[in-house]
């Protein structure tokens, strides 16, 4: 029997397709909005349900179970269709949300921030492998700038809402007000997405979706926790990560032999999607330099409150959106490779202006370079995304699209634990004795060359989307993209 088939004629006319487009920009947004509405209100809910020790996992958590399952969701997408995962995502988030808003303890709060990942790890992918599915290459340019301003509102209503249910209403306000809107999203995708899957018959992988899923998550907790938590020589940091390569590489050897592997071997065999793969990864390990440290060097060594600090970050995801809208015509024209050098040239200017920032800087001085940086990311990520859907057929694109986004939230883990790890060290160098390592404690003058340092770090890295533009075929983005 064929493989299975989709067409843009399975979601109606072209009018129609207005309608799904807001259902997955909906849903999207909920994951969006959520990555960032619960920083504001830490904390009232740890003043409510206790825990201060704890909140940190209400991220670290969500973040696990998100990336993980993403890989997984993909594969099942493909064999089963987008509708069925789609659907199923909103239904965990919702579910999550809900628990989360009537959570009674922060253990309990934890629980049930994991099945909130859960649904996230649908949501995001199955929306952008919905995109490429009723959407040709050159319309995916346009969409593609939708999607970004979702994120770019999300920046600026998360903290926002967060701020303003915390203060005034609730702080479980900030998860009930996901449940209308998720909903909404769902009855629109049921009543209006038909997709044209043919049932046939599959093999499924249970072994490597298991040995996925525990050797990615130890991963994860090794790399977020590593010295924070225990220290990255110890023997729970050593146990830990030496799990996750025992597990990742018995993963590996069930993959090579499975009829229908969870994560095919062969997407690390295609030049394409490794370019797009390694950009993405980078991608993430320089936006958790600029979210974590930027804010903070606002804050504590130009002295600004948190709206200043928060407008010098939001001006990356003001240059994300521009670039992610305007680059179809770019890739269209001159190619996905000379595209994504060109987001590397970007990204590698603002890490340079960053270099120039001092305690003496204007807050524009901060922010300009993350605004440059932004725009680099939306001509490195959006291209990403698109031409790893190209260069696949509809069975393998929901595997291509998980394993783009899943690089991307391992580079969020390893910049999490190299960035944590130059603050620290240099703080603990630099910090008087017998004090402790806090911000009640430190000075901005050890803060600073300690966050400078992430800043000179963040600029080496941006050389490695050279690499990744480099290794992206000349051709890439045509009907049948070639291997090499």
């Amino acid at each position: 029997m064929s493989a299975p088939e989709i067409t843009r004629a399975s979601v109606g006319l072209r009018s129609e397709r207005g309608p799904l487009l807001l259902a997955v920009m909906l849903s999207i947004g909920l994951v969006a909005i959520d990555a960032t509405i619960l920083a504001t209100a830490v904390p009232a809910v740890v003043e409510d349900l206790g825990g201060f020790t704890s909140f940190p996992w209400l991220f670290s958590i969500y973040l696990l179970a998100q990336a993980v399952s993403v890989p997984i969701y993909g594969k099942v997408a493909d064999l089963y269709g987008r509708k069925p995962v789609m659907l199923l995502g909103i239904g965990l988030f919702v579910v999550g949300s809900l628990l989360c808003g009537i959570a009674w303890s922060m253990p309990a709060l934890i629980v049930f921030r994991l099945v909130q990942g859960l649904g996230a790890g649908a949501v995001q992918p199955m929306g952008m492998t919905i995109v490429g599915d009723i959407y040709s290459m050159a319309e995916r340019a346009k969409v593609q700038g939708y999607i970004a301003s979702v994120w770019a509102i999300a920046s600026i209503v998360g903290p926002t809402l967060g701020g303003i249910f915390a203060d005034y209403l609730s702080w479980r306000w900030i998860f009930f007000v996901n449940l209308p809107l998720g909903i909404a999203a769902g009855w629109v995708l049921w009543r209006r997405f038909d997709e044209n899957v043919q049932p046939r018959k599959h093999s499924i992988d249970y072994a490597g979706a298991l040995l996925l899923a525990a050797g990615g998550s130890l991963l994860l907790l090794g790399l977020l926790e590593g010295g924070v938590r225990w220290e990255w020589g110890s023997t729970t940091s050593i146990a830990i990560l030496a799990s996750a390569l025992a597990l990742i590489v018995t993963f590996v050897a069930v993959e090579s032999r499975a009829p229908e592997p969870v994560l095919p071997l062969w997407i690390f065999r295609r030049r394409v999607l490794n370019a797009a793969n390694s950009g993405a990864f980078v991608v993430g390990v320089l936006i958790l330099g600029l979210t974590s440290y930027v804010p903070l060097y606002a804050q504590t060594v130009l002295g600004h409150g948190a709206l200043v600090a928060g407008l010098a970050l939001a001006s990356m995801t003001i240059g994300w959106p521009i670039a992610a809208a305007t680059c179809g015509r770019f890739y269209l024209s001159i190619g996905f490779r000379w595209t994504v050098l060109m987001g590397a040239a970007f990204v590698m200017a603002g890490a340079v202006l960053l270099l120039q920032v001092s305690s003496e800087s204007a807050w524009w001085q901060l922010a300009l370079p993350c605004f440059v940086m932004g725009v680099g990311f939306g001509y490195v990520a959006s291209p990403g995304v698109i031409v790893a859907q190209s260069s696949v057929d509809w069975e393998h694109r929901g595997v291509a699209t998980a394993t783009n986004m899943f690089s991307r939230s391992m580079g969020s883990a390893v910049g999490v634990a190299v960035f944590g790890a130059i603050v620290n060290s240099r703080v603990a160098n630099s910090a008087p004795a017998g004090k402790p390592l806090d911000l009640e404690h430190l000075s901005a003058g050890v803060l600073a060359p300690a966050i400078h340092a992430v800043f000179v770090c963040s600029a080496v890295v941006a050389l490695a989307l050279l690499l990744s533009g480099l290794l992206m075929p000349r051709h890439a983005g045509s009907e049948a993209v070639a291997d090499s």
